[in-house]
């Protein structure tokens, strides 16, 4: 079944602070982390420096990254994201799918998976979310093929400091998910 994805994303509008509402686990997430965000900063040249943090025992992890348009003769909105692990040691290029398959009128909420529907995410401009919103982002992704019931939904309870100065964890957050902490 071929997934439907979002035509003509506005890069601009889409830029700026998303937070995680919830997603499908992954390896390259800590399975404790909190308080998850995504800050997207549209760059001069049309890519999209990618800035992912969670919060972990009151301590930052984070990884930057990069995303572009996956074909930029295309208005659909698939785009490509590479970072490079560890963000320690950034020195290995992982590089995956990063697919918009709804985002609302106004850019508040939306819905990312990728092609092999192995990852999913519903973000949201606020902390929480509606859960009629949430509901209806939820049918949407069954609606693409998603097995719904893995999605977990991630805890806001302290606000992060808007900033990036907090207590880091020098990267290790990544190597203790590859051991499923």
């Amino acid at each position: 079944m071929a997934m439907r994805v979002v035509r003509n994303l506005d890069l601009e509008r889409y830029a700026g602070r998303w937070y995680e509402i919830a997603c499908f686990p992954s390896t390259f997430q800590p399975k404790t982390g909190t308080n998850t965000r995504a800050t997207y900063t549209l760059n001069p040249d049309g890519t999209v420096k990618v800035l992912n943090e969670t919060w972990t025992d009151g301590r930052r992890g984070h990884i930057e990254g990069t995303a572009w348009r996956a074909d930029p003769s295309s208005d659909e909105a698939k785009l490509r994201v590479r970072f490079f692990v560890p963000p320690f040691l950034p020195v290995f290029p992982v590089t995956g799918d990063y697919w918009v398959l709804h985002v609302d009128d106004h850019y508040q909420y939306a819905l990312v998976g990728q092609p092999s529907r192995k990852y999913l995410w519903i973000l949201c401009r606020q902390p929480h979310m509606e859960e009629a919103v949430y509901n209806e982002l939820v049918e949407r992704a069954k609606e693409e093929g998603y097995d719904v019931s893995k999605l977990r939904k991630t805890a806001h309870p302290d606000p992060p400091p808007e900033t990036e100065q907090s207590a880091r964890d020098g990267g290790m957050w990544w190597i203790k998910s590859i051991f499923g902490k």
